[in-house]
């Protein structure tokens, strides 16, 4: 479930950053370049520990996980409307 979980993560932040969203077209091109990829890295981090940890017996980040990748969505879906 995390894994299925991460890939729509992943999914949705590339969607954001290729959406051309004002906030990310005043930024210079290193930067949104940087920042997009630093944001897939945090994302893959945050993926392998919670994969990690789930397995190792702590169910608890699975649920930690839904509701991270909801809050995200939530995030995803206000940018990507333009209601921010």
């Amino acid at each position: 479930m995390i894994f299925v979980l991460g890939i729509g993560n992943f999914a949705l932040n590339r969607a954001v950053f290729d959406s051309g969203h004002p906030l990310f077209a005043r930024l210079p091109r290193a930067s949104q370049v940087l920042s997009s990829r630093a944001a897939l890295v945090t994302e893959f981090a945050i993926l392998f520990f919670a994969l990690l940890l789930s397995v190792q017996g702590w169910p608890g980040f699975v649920w930690t996980y839904l509701i991270y990748t909801a809050l995200n969505g939530a995030v995803g879906w206000l940018i990507l409307s333009g209601r921010v």
